[in-house]
C-alpha cells in the first residue's frame, strides 16, 4: 500500500472544523498554484501543437463547419430555425465558439486530473495547479478562436463598439459555472470512465436545448425549457451584449451566475476532500 503521507497535503478533515482557516489556506494554495499553472500550461501547449500539422487551424473548423451544415440545411427549408438580428452563419459561428468554450471548461477539471493522477501520488504540491493550467488553456483556446470572431463581424459589418467589451463579464460567468461543473465531476469521472464517456452523449443533448443555432422561442413547453437550461442564459447574455442587443435572459443569467460562483467554492472544497481518496481508488 502506498504511504498515505504523499496525501497529507490534501487532508481536509480536520481543517473543515475551521473554516476560516481552511478557507485562507485555499486561497492561500490558490495563490501558490499561479507559477505551476503557467508551466504546466505552456507545456501542455506546446506537446499539443508540436504533434500537430495544420495547429491552430483546428480551432476555426468546427464553427465554421457548423455554421456551413446548419445554413445549408435553413436556406433548403429542411429545417426552420426562426430569425435571428444578425446574418444566420455569423450567429452560428459566434454561439458555436461561446458553447465550445462552455464545453471545454467543463472538461477541463476533469481532463487535469485524470492526466496528473501519477505526478500528484509521487510530488506534493497545489492541487489547484493542474485546474488553473486548463483553465488557462481554455483561455487560449478562446483566444485564437477570437480571430475568427473578429473576421466574422468584419465581413458581415456587424456593429460593435467599446461598450461589446462588457461581453467579458457574462463569458467570465460562462467560464465559471463550466468550472464549477468540471470540478464537481472531475473525481468521478476518474473514478468511473462512463461518467466521461456519457458526457459527449450529455453535451449533444444539451446543445439542442441551448439556443446556439436557433434564436431563444417566445412560447411553449419548449421555451421554458430553454430559457431555464443553466447554459441558455449564459451564453445568450454573453453573445447579447457583444452585439449590443436587448439583454432578453437578464434575471435567468443573475441566478445561473450566482449559481456558478457559489456552487465553485463548493465543489472547490469536494475536490480537495476527495482528491487523495481518488488518487488513491484509481490506482495512479
Amino acid at each position: 500500500m502506498q504511504n498515505k503521507s504523499h496525501y497529507s497535503y490534501y487532508q481536509a478533515d480536520s481543517d473543515l472544523r475551521q473554516p476560516a482557516n481552511y478557507l485562507r489556506q485555499l486561497i492561500n494554495d490558490l495563490t501558490a498554484s499561479g507559477e505551476l499553472s503557467l508551466v504546466l500550461f505552456l507545456r501542455d501547449t506546446k506537446a499539443a501543437y508540436r504533434q500537430s500539422i495544420l495547429g491552430i487551424f483546428w480551432a476555426f473548423v468546427p464553427p465554421i463547419v457548423f455554421a456551413a451544415g446548419f445554413t445549408l440545411l435553413s436556406k433548403a427549408k429542411v429545417v426552420n430555425f426562426g430569425e435571428t438580428n444578425i446574418p444566420y452563419p455569423a450567429y452560428v459561428m459566434l454561439s458555436v465558439i461561446l458553447w465550445q468554450t462552455f464545453q471545454e471548461s467543463v472538461r477541463a477539471p476533469m481532463a487535469g486530473l485524470a492526466e496528473s493522477q501519477a505526478i500528484m501520488k509521487r510530488l506534493r504540491f497545489p492541487p489547484e495547479a493542474v485546474v488553473l493550467s486548463r483553465l488557462l488553456g481554455v483561455l487560449f483556446n478562446f483566444s485564437i478562436k477570437l480571430i475568427l470572431l473578429i473576421a466574422v463581424l468584419i465581413w458581415y459589418r456587424l456593429a460593435v463598439d467599446l461598450s461589446s467589451l462588457l461581453a467579458l463579464l457574462p463569458l467570465c460567468s460562462l467560464i465559471l459555472f463550466g468550472t464549477f461543473l468540471g470540478l464537481l465531476l472531475a473525481p468521478l469521472a476518474v473514478l468511473f470512465q462512463d461518467f466521461s464517456r456519457g458526457l459527449t452523449v450529455v453535451f449533444g443533448f444539451w446543445m439542442f436545448v441551448t439556443p446556439v443555432v436557433y434564436p431563444v422561442p417566445e412560447s411553449g413547453v419548449f421555451a421554458t425549457i430553454v430559457r431555464y437550461n443553466p447554459a441558455s442564459s449564459l451564453l445568450v447574455t454573453t453573445r447579447e451584449t457583444l452585439l449590443n442587443s436587448e439583454l432578453s435572459l437578464l434575471p435567468q443569467f443573475f441566478l445561473m451566475s450566482a449559481v456558478g460562483m457559489v456552487g465553485l467554492l463548493l465543489a472547490w472544497v469536494l475536490y480537495r476532500i476527495s482528491l487523495p481518496y481518488v488518487i488513491e481508488r484509481s490506482g495512479a
